[in-house]
């Protein structure tokens, strides 16, 4: 089989451009993380001030109905920042929706902040059957919460509103399911 050799009559701008786009969609395609992390589990972000409550918030859901996070006190609340363009948040979703079927009548809300256009969301929980809130989500709240560099980021809070957990990239349904069945017991 003969090897195609590239084209030498292409500028070297054509090339530079051809390489940093191919950087760009393995980033996007593999959330930039390095080839040692596995796909399943990456870094566990450091935590804001464990002695200051979750940053609260209202924020519009997918009806246009205004949801707080005060309106879950007393609940353990999984707090998601997502997108529907994200593959890795399109991974954890069902794990979510699954979470939220076994313990929602025990006390555990997840709530999914979509950093998204709204009508790419609505459509994306209406065709995925998410069963948890869908808000639309601010550059603002994303600061509140340390800044959101990449996602998902995903952040436990527990019965008292406090931040428990901050995790960058995809989990297994596992990670949390261990910690809200200690935090509802």
């Amino acid at each position: 089989m003969a090897r195609t050799q590239p084209n030498k009559k292409l500028p070297a701008a054509v090339w530079g451009l051809t390489a940093i786009a191919a950087v760009a969609l393995a980033f996007l395609l593999f959330g930039g993380h390095s080839s040692e992390a596995t796909p399943e589990i990456t870094r566990i972000a450091p935590p804001l001030s464990a002695s200051d409550g979750a940053p609260r918030f209202s924020l519009p859901d997918i009806k246009g109905r205004m949801v707080s996070l005060s309106d879950y006190r007393g609940k353990v609340v999984i707090l998601d920042f997502w997108a529907t363009w994200c593959p890795p948040c399109k991974r954890e979703i069902p794990d979510f929706i699954s979470l939220q079927s076994r313990y929602g009548s025990k006390g555990l809300q997840i709530i999914g902040i979509g950093l998204d256009e709204p009508d790419k969301l609505k459509d994306f929980a209406e065709k995925n059957g998410m069963n948890y809130e869908v808000l639309l989500g601010t550059d603002e709240v994303a600061q509140r919460y340390g800044g959101i560099s990449g996602i998902p980021t995903t952040f436990v809070i527990d019965k008292r509103g406090t931040i428990v957990g901050r995790y960058e990239g995809f989990r297994p349904a596992s990670v949390f399911e261990d910690q809200v069945r200690r935090l509802l017991e």
